[in-house]
């Protein structure tokens, strides 16, 4: 194999390296991200004197997408009722 061969081997090498690492670190900070939202979730619901069972808890802890963090987050500032905050109202 050709000097050059070898060459652009390594270069693709390293470019897939580097993508992976880009990949793995924008994947750890989406679920980085997803994780502080839904502790906030708690915390407010917590705060508001919402109890959350365990089986919500985990629900909210493993929820991934973001914006339906925020929208918890959102209704728990004002809930009373933990279903205030997870039922999909209409509005």
């Amino acid at each position: 194999m050709a000097a050059r061969d070898l060459e652009l081997i390594e270069k693709g090498r390293q470019q897939g390296r580097q993508e992976g690492w880009a990949q793995g670190r924008d994947e750890g900070w989406a679920q980085g991200r997803a994780q502080e939202r839904a502790e906030g979730v708690l915390r407010v619901l917590a705060a508001r004197g919402v109890q959350v069972d365990d089986k919500t808890r985990q629900r909210i802890l493993s929820c991934t997408d973001l914006v339906m963090l925020d929208r918890w987050f959102d209704r728990a500032l004002t809930a009373t009722r933990l279903a205030e905050v997870l039922e999909n109202p209409t509005s």
